[in-house]
């Protein structure tokens, strides 16, 4: 753990507290945050900052406040608050940039600095993180020995930020399902999982208005984990947890935040893991829905409105993410936009493409309505709305999703070794000439997709690329059993290893 170094991406930055992050490393990558915001802008920058309350991290947030006032920014301090509130609040402030001190689902003992930015030069453009070319751009000079622009900065509290995410959720709702007659509170009971993190202040009086009731588990706000904070099945599924709280209460679904609660998993009322990527399947499929309700999933017809297509709306995902939210949207006449791997990308798409949802199958959903960044909040109510909406337990619409490719989604994930980065394009090559004659995207690495895939036929995918953080080649497979992507991963590793 002592060799761990400090990781510097598009992510913002990510350390050990104590070895690779220091409250001097997190002062001085704050300052440079704030003397580029500054550059960019022509501005006083206006920077809103808050932490994922995870346990520790007020010594890394007194120190980011440090840096940006070093910088001589006006900062807006909202404590403990998730990544999306910090977005909205950028938004509802006018400010020019957010600072989030967050390790996202990492373990207790990491901590970070997540950034977030608008337009430059005061250009009204939503928040949301940074391109490729900003983040390399604030790297530089973080790296560098540009000292801080600016003087001394000032700072303020405000403590109705949760508040402020709460009711851009409800009016972004209420827009959405104006015509369908649907009004909070649901007849639903939900059980939420905030890991003790940002989360726990925000989720349970923000699902009080959309419930029945609510049973929160994990919100004492301490940020001690009492499991390991990625909302993965092997996480929620021990004894006491959420899968088994869900069904035990008779619940009607189960909900799980990381400690950011940028991202959400779903339990079913069966206590059924049903799988990040179904997250937004779902909530395209409920925001698709509000819109054309006479279009069903489950009819075998092809049931998309007329003059669909090029017209129709549009939903982004990075490569990496399930198909299920293609087959969704043909159902309704609408248009995938895929993206490189990267929440940046994808808003960078959805903004392009005026698109109505984007996300990635990690459990992350970018609702624009709310906000430009991923949002848990904004995921829970589309998934509720859409369980009131069609009177159906979550169980019921995994299957009807399901039976859009004729018996399910399995998606099967690999490493291959390379020496070195450059190996990349001569192993994403090797992978194309095993499938001369099919469908290829290089935007990001190599996606190949099949109508009629090897190994059983069918609908299929599969996406290698280069890891950021090691010498291997990311491979990701998507088929219609596990069997299935097992061999074409097989059939890709033997391409790669001739290469």
């Amino acid at each position: 753990m002592g060799n761990t170094p400090l990781m510097l991406g598009v992510s913002g930055m990510r350390g050990i507290v104590g070895e690779s992050l220091t409250p001097e490393v997190a002062t001085r990558y704050a300052a440079a945050f704030g003397a580029w915001v500054r550059v960019r802008s022509g501005l006083v920058p206006h920077v809103v900052i808050g932490r994922d309350g995870r346990a520790g991290g007020e010594a890394i947030h007194a120190a980011a406040i440090k840096g940006l006032l070093r910088a001589g920014c006006a900062v807006t301090d909202i404590g403990v608050a998730t990544t999306p509130t910090i977005g909205v609040m950028v938004d509802a402030l006018d400010a020019h940039a957010g600072m989030v001190v967050t390790a996202s689902h990492n373990p207790a003992e990491w901590n970070g600095l997540k950034a977030l930015v608008r337009g430059a030069r005061g250009a009204a453009v939503d928040a949301c993180a940074p391109s490729a070319e900003d983040a390399a751009s604030l790297i530089e000079r973080f790296r560098g020995t540009e000292a801080p622009v600016g003087g001394s900065g000032t700072t303020q509290k405000n403590t109705d930020a949760a508040g402020t995410h709460v009711r851009r959720v409800a009016a972004a709702s209420e827009a959405l399902f104006a015509h369908s007659r649907l009004r909070p509170p649901l007849g639903l009971h939900a059980v939420i999982d905030s890991a003790n993190a940002s989360g726990a202040a925000i989720a349970q009086p923000f699902l009080r208005e959309w419930c029945r009731s609510v049973t929160q588990l994990h919100g004492d706000g301490s940020g001690v984990f009492p499991h390991p904070p990625e909302p993965t099945r092997e996480n929620l599924s021990g004894a006491g947890g959420l899968c088994d709280a869900v069904p035990g209460l008779k619940s009607d679904v189960g909900f799980a935040q990381d400690p950011d609660a940028d991202r959400l998993a779903i339990i079913d009322e069966n206590g059924r893991y049903i799988g990040e990527e179904y997250t937004l399947a779902l909530a395209a499929w409920s925001v698709l829905s509000a819109t054309t309700p006479s279009v069903s999933l489950a009819d075998s017809r092809d049931t998309s409105p007329a003059g669909a297509g090029e017209d129709g709306p549009v939903l982004c995902a990075n490569l990496s993410t399930s198909r299920m939210i293609d087959d969704i949207a043909q159902k309704f006449g609408a248009r995938v936009v895929r993206t490189p791997v990267g929440e940046a990308n994808v808003v960078e798409a959805m903004k392009r493409e005026g698109a109505v949802l984007g996300g990635e199958g990690n459990g992350g959903v970018i609702w624009p309505a709310v906000t430009y960044v991923r949002d848990s909040l904004g995921s829970m109510a589309l998934v509720l709305a859409l369980m009131a909406r069609t009177g159906k337990k979550v169980s019921e619409l995994v299957a009807e999703i399901d039976a859009l490719s004729g018996g399910g989604y399995a998606i099967e994930k690999r490493k291959a070794p390379i020496a070195n980065k450059a190996a990349a394009n001569p192993a994403c090559n090797a992978v194309a000439d095993a499938w001369p004659n099919e469908r290829y995207d290089r935007q990001d690495g190599l996606r190949v997709d099949w109508d009629n895939a090897p190994h059983g036929g069918g609908a299929a995918w599969l996406h290698v690329r280069a890891s950021n953080t090691e010498p291997v080649m990311r491979l990701i497979c998507e088929s219609g059993s596990p069997e299935q992507a097992r061999s074409i991963l097989d059939d890709a590793e033997r391409a790669i290893a001739g290469s």
